[in-house]
């Protein structure tokens, strides 16, 4: 297996999925001679000529509706939006088109698209280019939303994405483009949709997050004396509610993390699943450790951002209730 960064296993799913199925395209923003503006597509055009990955204008809506249309008559598009701040010319065509498609018709018709793109924050680029959106989309039945954490499901749950029949909004935390590195098998795999992962084994609290936050919840985890359990949950449409619930249960302590806006945020839901299906087993209030509600700041990044110290205060305060 080969070490990637999180960017380059992006860039090796895309390539392998583009050998094996010749119905795959590329397309978006500068994502061919540029090779995107964080370079996930880079080599991309290159290899596979300027039919299958190709710059469109600078038009969401038309980015979108091509897509559909595309995975409507047999294509496979793999859409990008340069940063998920821009996506919303095109929320029509992804809530009301894409995602509403195989009712619609009955089954008739699938819309079998990627629409990937950057989200959040941790880099500095301002409110335009930092906000964490996907409970916009989590909420539209018919669209699935997938956000890996480490270069290894990057990969695999790319190609998973490429493969399903139905919609998948595709997201990358930029921070960690570069930030992580991992083993990457080489070739094809896939990752499961739907399914997460407990990637640290604990008995008194459950720690729930992904995309971004997960490498600040390990960090959270390793740095109190309570056993931890953290849970990856790599896909937050569909929810992999077992898996969820069983750890509340075990642990009877539940703490939610993500860097999204608290208000309806994915740890709103998460803690009405555990209140509604676990209240029983809960030894300590369920706890969201989240950004803000308010736009995302410039200079007080790193105030609105959750990080270990935040976390490790939940802890200790289910742990001390």
């Amino acid at each position: 297996m080969a070490e990637m960064t999180l960017l380059q296993a992006i860039n090796d799913g895309l390539k392998t999925e583009m050998r094996r199925d010749p119905n795959v395209v590329v397309f978006g923003e500068d994502v061919g001679f540029l090779g995107g503006v964080f370079r996930t597509t880079e080599g991309i055009q290159k290899e596979f000529g300027e039919e299958r990955c190709f710059d469109t204008p600078l038009s969401e809506v038309a980015i979108c509706g091509t897509a559909v249309g595309m995975a409507v008559y047999g294509m496979r598009p793999v859409a990008e939006i340069q940063f998920l701040d821009f996506i919303y010319p095109g929320f029509d065509q992804i809530v009301s088109e894409a995602a509403k498609m195989r009712y619609r018709s009955a089954g008739q018709f699938t819309c079998p698209l990627v629409i990937r793109s950057p989200y959040g924050g941790g880099i500095k680029v301002g409110h335009y280019h930092s906000q964490s959106t996907e409970t916009y989309f989590a909420h539209t039945p018919g669209l699935k939303v997938v956000i890996p954490s480490n270069p290894k499901d990057a990969k695999g749950l790319l190609i998973s994405a490429i493969r399903d029949p139905d919609p998948v909004l595709f997201l990358e935390p930029k921070r960690l483009y570069r930030a992580v590195k991992g083993e990457v098998p080489e070739g094809d795999y896939t990752t499961p949709l739907g399914q997460a992962e407990i990637v640290h084994p604990g008995q008194d609290v459950t720690l729930i997050a992904y995309g971004a936050m997960m490498p600040i919840a390990l960090e959270a985890a390793r740095n109190v004396e309570a056993s931890i359990e953290v849970i990856d949950l790599k896909t937050i449409m569909p929810l992999d509610i077992k898996t969820i619930l069983d750890s509340a249960k075990k642990t009877g302590r539940v703490i939610t993390v993500h860097e999204a806006v608290r208000t309806c945020g994915m740890g709103a839901e998460i803690s009405a699943l555990v209140a509604e299906h676990a209240m029983e087993y809960m030894k300590a209030p369920i706890l969201r450790v989240t950004g803000f509600d308010t736009p995302f700041p410039y200079t007080l990044e790193h105030v609105y951002l959750p990080d270990a110290k935040r976390i490790v205060m939940a802890i200790e305060k289910v742990m001390g209730y």
